[in-house]
């Protein structure tokens, strides 16, 4: 399989599709054996990055929409976080890794130059880019045939994918028929986008209960917000993931109550734990917490309207964003020492 993979690859570069091809010129794919479609984006016009990302489902669409809406405001890592797409690329040797060499050796490939060097990465939100498994390998392969296909079409035809509908997208689709099952262009829109629900463990009632028989002062503003922290760290041989940190500040001292690493697919129910142990543990509770994320108001209104403190959704949390920012330059540092 990784012989097609880079021979699609090599193939595709050749075709330099990124001299007449924007990123927003996006069209889709559909995978022929999970039926997801990807949805197909050239880079390299600007003549820095040259590569061709397939963003898996709506989810990864919207992910792309979010990127392209932002734009410059958005940092690297920011836009990171938001990427769920496969990824072929084409970098300078430095940047490929050990087991990527070994791969390319064994092949028994030969490649010289700046932006030479074929990678391929799965990106996730809140994961490190990583290799690719059987299936991602075949799907990529799939895409980046159909890219040349859509490509030197495009060339000749600069208004091929601009839709007569709003919201189509032109998607190439295998389909059985007389003469054998061939890829054929479709216009489709895409699944409707739907967020992923917050979920969580229910809450201890009897550790509310007491909490509420501490008969805690209630005084100050808390400020509490979750954001992930730019320093992976991975367990075993499992996928590296970049940590959320819950993070607790008040609001008129900007002292930090509470900092908390949480594991990605744990942190709903770590986020509930972190508000709790700092009630418990410094014996006082806030009159009223100020958040400014949806997903943050939802997991601690179950615990605050039992505790009768006020829970207000803000634009802004200038104490702890104040801390935030101290916390990402130490963590900056600490990957040069």
């Amino acid at each position: 399989m990784e012989r097609e993979l880079y021979d699609a690859a090599i193939e595709f570069k050749k075709v330099e599709c990124w001299n007449w091809m924007w990123d927003s010129d996006l069209f889709g794919v559909r995978d022929p054996e999970s039926g997801e479609v990807g949805y197909c984006c050239v880079m390299g016009r600007a003549g820095e990055h040259f590569a061709l990302a397939v963003y898996l489902g709506t989810e990864g669409l919207e992910g792309y929409r979010k990127i392209q809406r932002r734009g410059f405001s958005l940092s690297l890592f920011d836009a990171l976080l938001l990427q769920m797409c496969l990824m072929a690329s084409f970098e300078d040797r430095r940047r490929l890794t050990k087991r990527d060499l070994q791969v390319i050796k064994a092949l028994d490939l030969k490649f010289r130059g700046r932006n030479s060097w074929p990678l391929f990465r799965s990106y996730l939100p809140g994961y490190v880019p990583w290799h690719l498994n059987s299936e991602e390998v075949k799907f990529l392969t799939a895409a980046l045939r159909q890219a040349i296909d859509i490509a030197l079409r495009f060339k000749n035809d600069p208004e091929m994918l601009t839709p007569s509908m709003e919201n189509r997208y032109l998607v190439r689709e295998l389909k059985k028929e007389r003469d054998g099952i061939v890829w054929r262009d479709e216009w489709l829109e895409p699944a409707p986008f739907k967020k992923e629900e917050v979920d969580a463990e229910p809450i201890d009632a009897n550790r509310l209960n007491m909490i509420k028989r501490m008969n805690l002062q209630l005084q100050g503003v808390w400020e509490v917000d979750f954001f992930y922290l730019p320093q992976a760290v991975q367990e075993k041989e499992e996928r590296p993931y970049y940590p959320r940190t819950i993070l607790a500040v008040d609001h008129y001292s900007g002292l930090a109550l509470e900092c908390h690493l949480a594991n990605s697919g744990n942190f709903v129910s770590e986020l509930r734990e972190a508000f709790l142990k700092v009630l418990e543990q410094i014996e006082s509770m806030p009159g009223e917490v100020l958040v400014k994320r949806e997903e943050s108001f939802k997991l601690l209104e179950p615990i605050t309207s039992r505790l009768r403190i006020k829970l207000r959704k803000v634009k802004k949390l200038p104490a702890l964003e104040e801390a935030q920012e101290s916390l990402l330059n130490f963590s900056e540092d600490r990957k040069f020492m």
